[in-house]
């Protein structure tokens, strides 16, 4: 038989029914609330992306030219450009990309696969995070005591070097954790058809954490591109046409770095067009990066 007490709607009393209903219309009002900060916090990035974009390209379109592209970097007013400092990142950049990736993406599959909960593990994630966030002007001073004092000056090989161990944290840091969201099973399910460890975490775990590994790449790209610091202390500069890897080699950073503050407006803008270089350049990059991605998927 039912029972209904007086005072009541739906089984419960009429006081408990509205502290639910005020609490119900506080957590809508904190879930709007949240809401709105985050989309606020996002316009604020937006807008905070979209001018430092607008400044780079209002400033640097207008000394685009095929000089840029065909000339060495020259005195003022000589008409010169920037192609051996966009040569030179070329080749510091993608040798020290070349060099580090390799190093961070086997790190990190040990800290993922085979050392997550050792001590040893601990300790190499420990350092590689001191790494991740340590100033990349301390890098370039270990890299000028470890190569360039020895060698009585500095070379391109020191650059590269120096944007190499800037590289390793970024990659130890992605692959780690892109190869944690792997689902175990997909490892059980390899090892129960015989494979061998090895086999199942590179036919397999790289494969499922592929996009996020190359983010992790580019990202590491995206850092050591603009790098200016560990560059002053390692490779210096040459205002002159050089690919010697052994002798002083420029870069777009370090001749943005020293085009700014410049007295000359032709060399200040320079210096807009070169930060404008590298950041379409990173873009191309990302957006390359992601089609062919796509297409492979």
């Amino acid at each position: 038989m039912n029972v209904t007490h007086s005072g009541t709607a739906s089984g419960f009393p009429l006081r408990d029914q509205g502290v639910a209903l005020r609490l119900s219309r506080r957590r809508r009002a904190v879930s709007r609330l949240i809401e709105a900060l985050c989309v606020l916090a996002t316009l604020a990035g937006l807008f905070l992306l979209g001018s430092i974009l607008f400044t780079l390209v209002s400033n640097g379109i207008g000394g685009m030219n095929w000089t840029v592209f065909t000339r060495i970097t020259a005195p003022s007013g000589d008409g010169g450009g920037l192609l051996n400092a966009i040569v030179g990142t070329i080749i510091q950049a993608g040798l020290g990309t070349l060099l580090g990736t390799p190093v961070g993406l086997l790190v990190g599959t040990y800290l993922s696969e085979y050392g997550r909960d050792s001590k040893l593990g601990e300790a190499v994630r420990f350092v590689s995070d001191i790494l991740l966030s340590a100033p990349s002007i301390l890098i370039g001073l270990f890299v000028y005591r470890l190569m360039v004092e020895p060698a009585g000056g500095y070379s391109g090989w020191a650059g590269v070097v120096a944007l190499a161990v800037i590289v390793v944290p970024i990659v130890v840091r992605t692959t780690e954790d892109m190869l944690r969201l792997v689902p175990i099973s997909l490892r059980e399910a390899a090892v129960a058809l015989g494979a061998p460890r090895w086999k199942a975490i590179t036919q397999i775990c790289y494969r499922a954490a592929r996009d996020g590994i190359v983010t992790g790449i580019l990202l590491a790209i995206a850092r050591v591109a603009g790098e200016t610091a560990p560059l002053l202390f390692t490779s210096l500069g040459n205002l002159n046409w050089s690919l010697d890897m052994t002798q002083p080699m420029s870069s777009l950073p370090v001749t943005i770095y020293s085009y700014a503050s410049s007295p000359f407006d032709d060399w200040v803008q320079l210096a807009w067009v070169g930060a404008l270089l590298i950041t379409a350049g990173v873009l191309a990059l990302n957006i390359l990066a992601r089609v062919v991605l796509r297409k492979r998927s």
